[in-house]
């Protein structure tokens, strides 16, 4: 048994599975019911449900109405969050994880992840700064919102402060959507121009998709979205890490992970 869970457990290592996501057990709840979602750790909407484990995050809030507040639980628990809604209207659950670190052996594989989150030119920048091509590390830092529209879901999302942040310019919960939601891209305070934003698109019952688009030089990329379908987006920021933390992590590269997951009601 425990070589099986060992096995599972490397399936789903960071290296392998890459989003890491806040996944609402209900997008609509009733406005005075309670608010849960889990913390997930995979790919395509199936992963991992981590526990609520306050040495494993920087930040956990909710936002309502302008007001942020901690999310609590208890140690251990699952779902990690679980707690009263804070009134009617659009809740917004932001973390922001510590780093941590995956190791790769061999360049291919980290080629591989690059080409993915579109940074082909990575080989050229890591030989450029003589690094080696097996045996590094990388760093990496999660930041994850998801958006609740408890009771009538009005409102809006906003910036809540993480480094790199996704923010749905259109409430899913209560727009005309029939031209798509936009969102807009976030990077050290400034909007991120001409990058990969990555959509994963479920229904009940159905294969998820996921499609690529572009932020413009605003930073907003529209998304094309469906009645009765749940969303995540996902966008990568891969830098040079600076010297301290390339010092404490040993890493030679740092990447940061914006996601954010919502669900579009049916009509």
């Amino acid at each position: 048994m425990r070589i099986l869970l060992l096995v599972f457990l490397l399936a789903v290592s960071p290296a392998a599975a890459h989003e890491f996501w806040l996944a609402p057990l209900a997008y609509q709840p009733a406005a005075d019911s309670r608010i849960e979602a889990h913390i997930v750790n995979g790919e395509k909407f199936e992963g991992i449900k981590l526990a609520y484990i306050p040495r494993k995050f920087k930040s956990f809030v909710i936002v309502h109405a302008g007001r942020a507040v901690p999310a609590k639980s208890r140690l251990g628990s699952r779902p990690a969050l679980n707690q009263q809604a804070l009134g009617d209207g659009l809740h917004i659950i932001a973390y922001q994880s510590e780093a941590d670190t995956v190791n790769y052996s061999k360049f291919e594989k980290f080629q591989k992840f690059a080409d993915h989150k579109d940074f082909p030119d990575i080989r050229a920048r890591h030989l450029r700064r003589d690094l080696p091509e097996k045996n590094f590390r990388e760093v990496y830092t999660r930041y994850s919102k998801a958006l609740i529209g408890v009771g009538s879901g009005n409102g809006d999302d906003v910036r809540t402060g993480l480094e790199t942040e996704l923010v749905a310019l259109d409430n899913p919960y209560t727009a005309d959507l029939t031209d798509g939601l936009r969102v807009q891209l976030f990077y050290s305070g400034e909007v991120r121009v001409n990058a990969q934003v990555e959509l994963f698109e479920k229904r009940e019952g159905e294969d998820v998709s996921v499609t690529y688009y572009r932020t413009d030089v605003h930073g907003i990329a529209t998304l094309p979205v469906q009645p009765g379908h749940d969303y995540m987006v996902d966008a990568v920021v891969l830098r040079e890490p600076d010297t301290k933390i390339a010092t404490e992590s040993g890493a030679v590269w740092e990447t940061l992970w914006a996601n954010l997951t919502f669900s579009v009601p049916e009509k």
